[in-house]
């Protein structure tokens, strides 16, 4: 642990640590982060979170991408654009296209910003599952996003 080895837990420094897990696609070690991050009593934020929920994304593990995203909520933190994305590209990768429409609805009544990585996650989850016709719709909702936001009615 950190503390054996003298080093002070703050955020930031499991924030780069659960970076590193991100990039060499170690869950495992990213959700032992996480727990360590508890028992040390340092407080996780959004890129924690993120970093980890990436790393679950990159090992294909959508279930455990999915109950960090939970976390957040019951922590009442509010998930970013790279959050959902994370969350939703975890779901296209396990053929979750359910679950990935799911957080993209939540996503829109969050007011989260959208953008081609969320679009792109979740038109792929759609053509993984067989649904077709699912992508018009979201295509649909897309376009009447992006008029909402640049103020046009």
């Amino acid at each position: 642990t950190m503390a054996q080895n003298k080093v002070e837990p703050k955020t930031i420094t499991f924030n780069a640590m659960t970076s590193a897990c991100e990039k060499g696609a170690v869950w495992g070690h990213a959700l032992q982060l996480f727990r360590e991050m508890a028992r040390e009593e340092v407080e996780a934020n959004t890129i924690t979170f993120n970093a980890a929920i990436s790393a679950c994304e990159n090992s294909g593990k959508w279930e455990e991408a999915l109950g960090l995203f939970s976390a957040m909520a019951q922590l009442k933190m509010k998930p970013s654009t790279n959050t959902f994305n994370a969350a939703i590209s975890a779901c296209e990768k396990g053929g979750e296209w359910e679950r990935a429409s799911r957080l993209l609805s939540v996503m829109v009544q969050c007011k989260v910003k959208m953008n081609t990585i969320t679009f792109n996650s979740i038109m792929s989850a759609c053509e993984k599952g067989g649904e077709w016709e699912k992508p018009l719709k979201l295509l649909s909702m897309i376009a009447k996003c992006i008029v909402e936001t640049s103020g046009m009615t």
